[in-house]
């Protein structure tokens, strides 16, 4: 039984790769920062198949004690700061958790086993200010954030730690990758959770910024394949995943509110404070190295990945509303 340990578990990518690697018969271990509140939403309903561990990417001993007790043959490391306007008012702490905790984890895993196999979660950010379209893994990289900033530091200490201590460490350049789990504060998610909000009543309108932005969006349940894949190679390299289709964040708020049966234009208002200081105008990516060396594609389309993540915030809020009015019934 191969056994893997991924940081970030409790994220959106972490919580799918765990599904994935536990379906392929791994055990499975996921790192967790020590906290005063545990939040473990996404991976519940796996709690009991899967081992977890303390460790904290800002904390070099931890990360080594957390490898010695795992004791994988593989590490995905899907943990940083990962919310690109946070990294504009946060970029010293985005920086030691993005840029400086991937070298703390590359140098833990030298130390304790350099035969373990690691995956290094980059991201199509780092192309920002693009230089050509589509981008693949020769495009060279102009980063317009403190996040993708971080990322390309990220990105090349792993290729740096590959190349000198001849270590089994690959990349995947992901671009955005979404589902219902995807955090409330990125955009498809702020958007599908609007609409569903909309629709039962909750609120009239949603605030939004930049609707022009063009991004490739595929199902992070698609790409967790991906990662899985890279790490089954001979040699570690590098990988773009994305769909190679590019859509605006306009056709995503008309995606989701046409879902719903409502007009996006009744309900939607610009506000600027939603604008990046620095705006990353288009990103597609070329996927076909990931399809001739991984086999690896995806099997979602845009349109039914928006109609998901609708389907499941409506569901959701629509729970929350009848649990919350049977709780105000029984205190009457």
């Amino acid at each position: 039984m191969p056994t893997a340990l991924i940081t970030g578990i409790t994220g959106q990518d972490g919580s799918y790769l765990a599904e994935l690697l536990l379906d392929k018969g791994y055990e499975v271990w996921g790192m967790v920062r020590r906290a005063s509140t545990e939040s473990y939403d996404r991976i519940e309903h796996i709690r009991e198949r899967i081992n977890l561990v303390q460790g904290d990417l800002l904390d070099q001993p931890s990360l080594t004690q957390a490898l010695a007790e795992s004791e994988p043959d593989e590490v995905y490391n899907l943990a940083a700061q990962s919310f690109v306007p946070t990294s504009w008012s946060q970029p010293v702490l985005t920086a030691e958790f993005t840029a400086v905790g991937v070298t703390r984890l590359l140098e833990a895993i030298k130390q304790v086993d350099p035969r373990i196999r690691f995956y290094q979660a980059s991201s199509s950010e780092m192309f920002g200010k693009v230089q050509e379209v589509p981008q693949s893994e020769a495009t060279p990289l102009y980063p317009r954030s403190p996040y993708g900033v971080a990322k390309c530091y990220g990105h090349y200490i792993t290729v740096n730690y590959r190349e000198s201590y001849g270590m089994h460490c690959s990349s995947g350049i992901l671009f955005n990758h979404e589902s219902p789990r995807r955090g409330l504060e990125f955009v498809t998610r702020k958007v599908t959770d609007g609409v569903a909000r909309i629709k039962l009543g909750l609120t009239d309108h949603l605030a939004m910024g930049n609707l022009d932005a063009k991004r490739d969006w595929g199902f992070a349940g698609d790409y967790v394949e991906a990662m899985w894949r890279m790490l089954q190679q001979d040699e570690p390299e590098d990988y773009v995943v994305a769909t190679g289709e590019t859509h605006t964040v306009e056709r995503l708020v008309e995606l989701a509110f046409g879902h719903a049966a409502l007009d996006w234009r009744e309900h939607v208002r610009t506000d600027e404070r939603f604008v990046r200081p620095a705006e990353v105008d288009l990103l597609i990516g070329d996927a076909a190295k990931a399809r001739e060396r991984l086999g690896w594609q995806p099997t979602v389309s845009f349109e039914e990945l928006i109609a998901m993540m609708v389907d499941a915030d409506i569901a959701r809020h629509r729970v929350h509303s009848q649990s919350t009015r049977r709780a105000d019934s029984s205190s009457l």
